[in-house]
Formats: structure tokens, C-alpha cells, sequence
């Protein structure tokens, strides 16, 4: 006797249910790839347990929560005040090489799920939920995971991240939990921890190698990710948005539908993980053209001159980023009517009278002139108090009647679950797009949300991000929040960058773009060149070890270039000309991270064939001479040509000597620098030798 099956499968790894005609599938196996054969059914394998239900439950993709299933579930709902447990008697499953969809009802309560599973090109798994209310009477809808899923019994820890503003993505492991591990975010935005997301790693999975699981919610809300350890020796993985208390109720006829939650499952670590998810997210990203052409270098006005400025000033800044290479000059805060600070103006989307009389389509055309793209920074989602705007609706403002309305940077969070807050904010954006040859918005988001807004909130956001798309589809858009404090996949369908962290100091930048690029693309990651002293850290850093860290991903300036001594401007020029000459091997291709001895991390980033190689030194080396370091992605290149580009930093104190090996190119095996490693170079800490390679077959 054989199970009916229902299986998809990447070519790492397999995702296998059983089918049942009287009840949701039964969970087989979630990991490497496997074939299954004519594999008995679940029921002939387990046998009954000591202190159990007569009748078996075991883990299916929507179990009945209260009537023999004490694990995590799918789906909390309540009617009329009371819970009601949906009995998922009947079940459909179809599938195509790509797509399994179940269609799951309860004839007793009306209520239906439909749960999709898509096999994404890349090889990650998408999963997706839908419930709607076919009965007579309204359902509340407490939680619907967008996943439930099985992780196998030798997993053995969880990385996450956490943070806070001007400190993103601090990386976490941890042991796999013998209870319950929870990461919820109640801020109403995904917040400076990053992505809602986890890694899961089997036992001896590092970069390079063995089982990973990588789960990423596409939501910027308030999000739950939860990892619970069950009686029979496993892990349960679930996700999904949080809703506030009653803000999810479904009439008869009415769905409501789960944010997708990617999953990748990698046999070849976690690199292989943040491969798959890199090509999930390359599938959403919309860029105006179709696809992505090289990314433009930028100067952000922002630390260079923060609200001090005027029609000359930003001139004089222009023409400065121009002389040095710069593709892309964005005008930060502080343009528009009654800006000086940030305690007035937010919600009043029109140029300031007294620094820009004309407006700033003037600037925008100047800009342009000089050969660069004209970009401006807004914050249509919130609002100050001292506005116009707020003056005339207080009311749109999220409040809670009675209550105090607690300030952030003096400003307070429009209602964008209201369509006449929408309605005004693209009438806003729409005329000034209109108005100036605007090519790109720095989106911002500078605060968290209090009171709530729920789902509503990242809906209505949603929803104002595609109307502006669909009118102005040439102009690109930056998503910021306090820096990296809401970069998601929920995001990533509308806009084309991540403003990282609003801190630039490079050494801080390391650890802070190695966790964005667990889960989204270097090419949307903004990484720039700040000053000398970092304005977010007091630390200086020489301008090549600034400039080094911020090369592989989005390249930009966050300083004033005229502020710099000759030599310095120098340089930068000399590394935005480098940063163009190789910006077509960081970009929409593959990207490998790595640890090396000594407190080195490196990150390799190109194709099979060709690649540049960042290994970066940020503390100073104990050891006396550098170890060797393995590079175990070219471990199936026959032969590799590898040439030392330049070593950026540590140019002062005493010598740090360029080996004399790398006086020309140099050929090794794939197999020499996977096993045996790279010779380098003598780094002292912040510094960065960058090397490029090319590999044989």
C-alpha cells in the first residue's frame, strides 16, 4: 500500500505531504532532497504512544488546535466570543511541477483555507494562506500563519538578528530551544533587528556547508516567528502577521489573505541559503525598466550639511559630488516649508519659501545639468504636530480617543489605513513629481507606532507605494526607516534600495551589511563613504577602509566632498571610478560570505567565472604572519587566477609589506584554495586587500 503523495523538489531539497481526502496533509519530510518512492502511508509507521489521544493526530499543514493537536497552529479564530475550532473534514490538493495548492473546509462552520505552496525560481519555497468565511455569521481572525512547517530533530541552533537604530543587525546563535523560541516585533514596522527572519542550522551546517533552514516573512508589520520543540523530538517552525485585537473580522463571503513567508532549504549552507533568497527577492524588486542597470553612484545631502542649507549651498555641494564621479545627487530633509528643524513641516509637501524662493525645480534642473540625477528625501507617512496638515485633520493622525498622542522626532503617524489620508499624500507626491524632474525618493520612516495601526497601517502603505509607482514608473525609491529600521520583503516590491543603518561608520558597517545580505541583494543595500570622524560613532577610519567597506554594495558619499583635504578627494574620486569599473560583478549576482583566521571575514561576490574578493581586517591580527585563507566556493574550479587589486587602509604606523608573490597574478587550483586557502597579504586592522579572480571550469 503506497501514501498518495504530493512533493516538490529543488534540487537541494525536497518538501513532501501526504494527501487525505478527510483531512489536511500529513507533513513527511521538509529537508534534503529525497525520493520517495512508493512510500507507505504515515498511519502503518506509528504505532500508539503511552498517554495519548485514542486517535492518532499527527502534524498536518493545518492541524485542529483544541481537538488533539497541542502544538503551535495554523489558524486562531473566534465567533461570537467564543473560540471556534475549524474540523477541516474535506480536502483538495493539486500540483504542478511548481505549485502545490490545498483547498481545505469545514462544512460545520463555513470556514475555508487555501494554502499554496510555490517552488520559486532559485530554489526556495513560498508559502501562502488565505481563509475565508463561507458561513452565515462574522469570524474574527486572531492568527493565521502564513507557515507551519516541520524542522528535523538534528537541527541544532537558531541564528537571528537583533538591533536598534544606528546599531542593526546584531547577529545571535543560539541553541535550538527546549520549549519555545519566540522573535515578535510590536513596533507596527519590522524594526532595526531586521527582516522577520531565522536560520536554522543542522548539526555541523556552516557558511559553506550542510542543512540550512532560512525563513523570511514579506510583511513590514508586527510580525511572529516561533520555533517549538514537540514530544516527539522535533521542531515546529511557524509565522505571521500579528493583528491587533479585533481588527480582523470576515463577514460572510469575505478573505483575508497571509503574507508570504519564503523559505529557503539549502544542503549547501547558509550561503547557499542567502542564494536562494537573494533570487526570491530579485523576482519581486520592479525596476522602472524591467530589469536593473547599474547602480548609480549617490551623494546624500544629509551629513554634509543636515537642515543648514539653501539653493546655494546645495549648488555648491552639487557641483562638488559632480567633480568626483557622483551619478545621483539626493537632497535630504529639510527643503520644504518651515523645515529648519525637525519640529515643523512634516505633512506639508511643498519647497520652503526662504531657502528655495523658486521652489526646487530650479535645483533639479541644475543638477541635471551638471550630468546627474536629481533625487529628494520625503516622509509621507508622517506628520508634525506644527503643520498645516495636521492643523486642518488632527484627526488623521493615529490616535486612540482619550489618549495622550506620544511624539518621536516631534512627529506623529498618519492614518494610511484612511483613503483620504492616501488620497492626500499622493495628490502631495504625485504634483510635486510632476512639478520637478524628480528621478528618485529617499522614503523615510522615522519612528516607531504608537498607538498602533495594525495591518491596516502596512496595507494602506502599500497601497500609496503602488499608486505612485503605476503614475511616475521611472522614478526609483529608497526605503528608510531611522536607517535599516524596515527593510523586508514586504518592501522589496516597492521600492529599489535599503538605506541600511544612519550609522557609516565602517567598522560598524561590516557586521550590519553581512546580516542585510543574509536575506536581501547587495545591489539594493545603500553603503557610504561618511566622514572622518563618523558623525554616529566619533571613530575615524582612513578614507580606502571606508571606502572598501561600503564597494559592494549600493555605493554612495554621505559627506561633503569640499570639507575633504586634496588627497582625500582624491581618493574618493579614484573609488568611485573603481566602484563603476566592478560594479557589474557585485550586483545581480551571487554573493559568498566567509570567516577566515584571525578575526578576518571576507565576501566574495560575481559569477563562476569571474569575481572580486573583499577580505576585510577590522580588528589588528594576533598571529605574526596571515593563515591562509579557504575560499570553499571554488572548490569545483579546475584552475583560478587570482591578482591583489589593492589594499585599502592601514596606511599609516609602521609598514604593512604587499608580498611579493602578488607582484603579478597568480594561478591556483580550485581545490588548493578551497582546502589549502589563498596566501594574504599582512593586514592591520580596518583594512581590506580586494582581490580579483577568474576560474576555469
Amino acid at each position: 500500500m503506497s501514501a498518495q503523495l504530493a512533493s516538490l523538489h529543488s534540487g537541494q531539497a525536497s518538501l513532501v505531504l501526504e494527501c487525505r481526502n478527510d483531512g489536511p496533509p500529513l507533513w513527511r519530510h521538509l529537508g534534503a532532497q529525497v525520493e520517495p518512492l512508493d512510500l507507505a502511508p504515515l498511519a502503518l509507521g506509528r504505532t500508539p504512544a503511552s498517554f495519548s489521544l485514542d486517535e492518532d493526530v499527527p502534524f498536518s499543514t493545518a492541524p485542529p488546535s483544541g481537538l488533539g493537536w497541542f502544538g503551535p497552529t495554523c489558524l486562531a479564530l473566534r465567533q461570537s466570543g467564543q473560540r471556534l475550532v475549524p474540523v477541516f473534514a474535506q480536502a483538495e490538493v493539486s500540483q504542478t511541477e511548481q505549485t502545490i495548492r490545498i483547498v481545505l473546509s469545514d462544512p460545520v462552520s463555513g470556514v475555508e483555507l487555501v494554502q499554496s505552496i510555490d517552488l520559486l525560481a532559485g530554489g526556495a519555497f513560498c508559502f501562502s494562506a488565505q481563509v475565508s468565511n463561507r458561513g452565515a455569521a462574522a469570524v474574527e481572525v486572531e492568527w493565521l500563519a502564513s507557515a507551519l512547517f516541520p524542522l528535523a530533530a538534528s537541527s541544532a541552533a537558531i541564528v537571528s538578528w537583533h538591533g536598534r537604530h544606528n546599531a542593526e543587525l546584531s547577529e545571535c546563535t543560539e541553541p535550538m530551544p527546549q520549549q519555545a523560541w519566540v522573535r515578535e516585533g510590536r513596533r507596527g514596522i519590522s524594526g532595526h533587528g531586521g527582516p522577520p527572519g531565522i536560520v536554522v542550522l543542522n548539526e555541523g551546517a556552516s557558511h559553506h556547508a550542510g542543512l540550512v533552514h532560512a525563513l523570511q516573512l514579506a510583511w513590514s508589520g508586527d510580525s511572529r516567528i516561533a520555533v517549538e520543540r514537540d514530544d516527539e523530538g522535533n521542531w515546529i517552525a511557524s509565522a505571521g502577521a500579528v493583528f491587533q485585537p479585533g481588527e480582523v473580522v470576515l463577514g460572510p463571503g469575505e478573505s483575508i489573505t497571509a503574507p508570504d513567508a519564503i523559505l529557503a532549504v539549502s544542503t549547501k549552507g547558509r550561503n547557499g541559503a542567502m542564494a536562494q533568497h537573494h533570487a526570491a527577492m530579485r523576482q519581486r524588486l520592479c525596476w522602472p525598466t524591467g530589469t536593473m542597470r547599474p547602480r548609480p553612484v549617490h551623494l546624500n545631502s544629509w551629513e554634509a550639511c543636515y537642515f543648514d542649507h539653501d539653493e546655494d549651498r546645495i549648488v555648491a555641494l552639487a557641483q562638488a559630488a559632480a567633480e568626483i564621479g557622483v551619478e545621483r545627487f539626493i537632497l535630504d530633509d529639510g527643503w520644504f516649508r518651515a523645515r529648519n528643524d525637525d519640529r515643523a513641516g512634516l505633512g506639508d509637501w511643498t519647497a520652503d519659501p526662504v531657502k528655495y524662493p523658486q521652489g526646487v525645480k530650479p535645483l533639479a534642473e541644475r543638477v541635471r545639468a551638471m550630468g546627474m540625477e536629481f533625487g529628494l528625501w520625503v516622509e509621507p507617512e508622517m506628520v508634525n504636530p506644527d503643520s498645516d496638515l495636521y492643523r486642518r485633520h488632527p484627526d488623521w493622525a493615529l490616535h486612540l480617543a482619550g489618549r495622550p498622542q506620544p511624539t518621536a522626532r516631534n512627529q506623529l503617524v498618519l492614518n494610511l489605513g484612511l483613503p483620504a489620508v492616501r488620497d492626500y499624500l499622493f495628490a502631495a507626491l504625485d504634483a510635486l513629481l510632476r512639478e520637478v524632474p524628480i528621478s528618485y525618493l529617499k522614503w523615510d520612516h522615522n519612528r516607531d507606532l504608537a498607538p498602533a495601526g495594525g495591518q491596516a497601517q502596512v496595507l494602506g502603505t502599500y497601497d500609496l507605494l503602488t499608486r505612485l509607482r503605476a503614475a511616475h514608473p521611472d522614478v526609483e525609491i529608497e526605503g528608510c526607516a531611522g536607517g535599516g529600521g524596515r527593510s523586508d520583503a514586504g518592501m522589496v516590491p516597492y521600492v529599489h534600495r535599503f538605506w541600511t543603518s544612519d550609522n557609516i561608520d565602517a567598522v560598524s558597517r561590516v557586521p550590519v551589511q553581512r546580516g542585510f545580505q543574509a536575506f536581501l541583494p547587495p545591489e539594493i543595500m545603500g553603503a557610504h563613504v561618511g566622514a572622518s570622524p563618523a558623525h554616529a560613532t566619533g571613530r575615524s577610519q582612513s578614507m580606502g577602509f571606508r571606502a572598501a567597506v561600503a564597494m559592494p554594495g549600493h555605493f554612495g558619499v554621505e559627506l561633503d566632498p569640499r570639507q575633504l583635504a586634496d588627497e582625500d578627494r582624491a581618493e574618493l574620486a579614484e573609488w568611485i571610478a573603481f566602484y563603476k569599473s566592478w560594479r557589474h560583478l557585485l550586483h545581480g549576482q551571487s554573493t559568498w560570505l566567509g570567516e577566515g583566521p584571525d578575526g578576518l571575514v571576507w565576501q566574495a561576490a560575481g559569477t563562476a567565472q569571474e569575481f572580486l574578493l573583499f577580505a576585510i581586517q577590522v580588528a589588528p591580527q594576533m598571529n605574526r604572519r596571515p593563515q591562509p585563507l579557504r575560499l570553499p566556493f571554488l572548490a569545483d574550479a579546475k584552475s583560478c587566477t587570482i591578482e591583489l587589486l589593492r589594499i585599502a587602509g592601514g596606511e599609516r604606523g609602521h609598514a604593512a609589506h604587499r608580498p611579493a608573490l602578488y607582484d603579478a597574478a597568480q594561478t591556483f587550483s580550485g581545490s588548493w584554495l578551497a582546502h589549502a586557502g589563498l596566501p594574504l597579504p599582512p593586514l592591520k586592522g580596518e583594512s581590506v586587500a580586494i582581490f580579483h579572480g577568474r576560474n576555469s571550469a
